[in-house]
C-alpha cells in the first residue's frame, strides 16, 4: 500500500509502516488543491487537522482505503461519505487521553487555587495573601458530559480527591467505579464542577448557552478541553459576570480555526496582533477572557504532551496494522 502522510507526527509512524512493508511519502507543504490532483495514487492518509476531507477530496481518492487521523475527532472528515465510499476511518483517542485527563485536573487546581493570579501578582511586586485564598476539592461534585476515553481519563484522576464524580451521556450504561452514570437534570442539579468530554457533533455545537448554565442549581465551575464550538462564548462570559460560572478553563475556544493551529484564521504563529494593540479588534467576549483573573487560557494543547505524541502515533500504528489483517489488505 502507498500512504501519503499530510502532517508531521512522532518518527515511530512511518518507521514501523515502513517495517509493515508499505510505502510512505510525506507532504506537508502543498495546497489542498494540490494534494487533491494526486491523492488517488495512494491507499491511505495520514493526517491530523491541516485540512478538512470533504466529498471533492474524497472523490480524488477513488483508491483510497483508510484515513489516519491523529488524535481523538473525526470531524473534520465528512466521515458519512467516507464510509459510504468503503473509506475505513482510523483515530487515536486512546493515545492522548492520560494527557487530557491531567491537563483538566492541572486546570481545576489551578483556578480553585487562584495560581495564575497570584503568580503574576508576586511578579509584579503584590504580596496579597487574603485576595488569592483558595478552595478546596474535597467535598465538590464533578460534573462530566461525555464518558468516553477523556472523560474517563479523568474521572479515574480524580480517585485521589474525596469527590463524588458523575457523568452524562448519550449512550447508556457508560458509568464505571470512577463515575456514577446520571440524567443532564440530575447532574446540572448537583455538580460544584462541570468539565466536557464531548466531541463536535451538531448535538454539541453551541450545547453550552445561556438556557443550558441557568439549568445549574449552583454556580459552578466550567473545564472545557472537548471542542471549542460546544461554548458560546457570549453567553459564558455573561455567566462569568454574574457568577453563575465561578471560573473557566479553556483549553478550546469558540473562535478557533478548523485546524487548530490558529485563532480567528490568522496565520501568524507567534499571534504578532496580540502584541500590536489590536485587541480592540478582537470580539468583546474574547477580550474580557484573557483579562479575568479567573479564566485559564491554554492554546488546545490539553492531549498535547511529549508522551501522547508517542502513544498517538503508535495507536494509529497498531489499528491500521489490525486493519490490514482484517481485511487481508497489503
Amino acid at each position: 500500500m502507498n500512504i501519503l502522510h499530510l502532517d508531521t507526527n512522532h518518527p515511530l509512524l512511518i518507521n514501523q509502516l515502513v517495517d509493515l512493508g508499505l510505502t510512505n511519502d510525506e507532504d506537508y507543504t502543498s495546497s489542498k488543491a494540490e494534494i487533491e490532483a494526486k491523492i488517488a495514487k495512494y491507499d491511505g492518509i495520514i493526517i491530523r487537522s491541516r485540512f478538512s476531507i470533504d466529498k471533492p477530496f474524497l472523490d480524488a481518492a477513488n483508491n483510497l482505503k483508510f484515513i489516519g487521523r491523529v488524535g481523538a475527532g473525526l470531524e473534520n472528515i465528512d466521515c458519512d461519505y467516507a464510509k459510504s465510499k468503503g473509506v475505513h476511518l482510523i483515530a487515536a483517542p486512546e493515545g492522548n487521553r492520560n494527557a487530557v485527563g491531567e491537563h483538566s485536573l492541572a486546570m481545576l487546581l489551578s483556578l480553585f487555587n487562584k495560581l495564575n493570579k497570584a503568580d503574576k501578582e508576586v511578579r509584579q511586586g503584590q504580596w496579597l495573601r487574603e485576595s488569592n485564598r483558595g478552595i478546596e476539592l474535597d467535598g465538590k461534585t464533578v460534573g462530566l458530559i461525555g464518558y468516553g476515553n477523556m472523560g474517563k481519563a479523568f474521572a479515574k484522576k480524580l480517585r485521589g480527591f474525596d469527590v463524588e464524580v458523575l457523568c452524562y451521556d448519550i449512550k447508556p450504561n457508560v458509568g464505571d467505579e470512577h463515575s456514577t452514570q446520571v440524567s443532564l437534570k440530575v447532574l446540572q442539579e448537583k455538580a460544584d464542577v462541570l468539565s466536557l468530554h464531548t466531541p463536535q457533533t451538531p448535538l454539541t455545537i453551541g450545547m453550552v448557552n445561556s438556557e443550558f448554565i441557568n439549568g445549574f442549581k449552583k454556580p459552578f465551575w466550567l473545564i472545557n478541553t472537548a471542542r471549542g464550538k460546544s461554548v458560546v462564548t457570549e453567553d459564558l462570559v455573561e455567566a462569568l459576570e454574574t457568577k453563575k460560572i465561578l471560573g473557566a478553563g479553556l483549553d478550546v475556544l469558540e473562535y478557533e480555526k478548523t485546524s487548530f493551529e490558529h485563532l480567528f484564521k490568522m496565520e501568524e504563529p507567534k499571534f504578532r496582533w496580540m502584541r500590536k494593540a489590536k485587541k480592540s479588534n478582537l470580539p468583546e467576549a474574547f477580550q474580557y477572557l484573557i483579562n479575568a483573573d479567573n479564566v485559564i487560557l491554554t492554546p488546545h494543547v490539553a492531549g498535547w504532551t511529549i508522551e501522547s505524541k508517542e502513544k498517538l502515533a503508535q495507536t494509529i500504528v497498531d489499528k491500521i496494522k489490525a486493519f490490514m489483517i482484517q481485511g487481508d489488505i497489503k
